[in-house]
């Protein structure tokens, strides 16, 4: 088991479907290592070779899905993976799509340091270096770039 799991699962005091879905996201990436142009077909096969219910990406890109009862902490555990994406493979940049504007306004309160949801406490990587958190209305455009009103 990857010790970023033990560490993150601890540190955010993860329940027990959520700690079950981090060690499953911490084995796929083991048996399919996350990484740009991956062969889609080769890493479908590999993760199939194990968890034989995966049939399809549906998407250009490897993509899975985690279900969860209402009231388990899919939140948390969206920042779970966060944590363990950024400090088990070092990636840096995360793109979180909301249903709705309430949810919208919901996640944007649980990413925000010192509210009281807040998803990283407790990860000490993110307690020195809180991320940067993007919105709709904060966004600015790039230098160079077109920009539309």
């Amino acid at each position: 088991m990857n010790r970023q799991v033990n560490a993150i699962a601890a540190r955010l005091s993860l329940r027990a479907p959520q700690r079950r879905s981090l060690e499953l996201l911490d084995r796929v990436t083991e048996i399919a290592p996350p990484k740009k142009g991956a062969d889609l077909p080769a890493t479908l096969e590999a993760i199939r070779s194990e968890f034989p219910s995966v049939t399809d990406f549906e998407r250009e890109f490897p993509s899975v899905c985690f279900a969860l009862a209402t009231g388990v902490g899919k939140t948390r555990l969206m920042g779970a993976f966060i944590s363990y994406l950024h400090l088990a493979h070092g990636f840096n940049n995360f793109f979180v799509l909301a249903p709705n504007l309430t949810i919208y306004k919901k996640l944007i309160t649980d990413f925000t340091p010192n509210t009281p949801k807040y998803v990283f406490k407790g990860v000490a990587e993110f307690a020195t270096a809180a991320p940067e958190i993007i919105t709709g209305d904060t966004m600015k455009p790039r230098q160079g770039r077109c920009s539309m009103s």
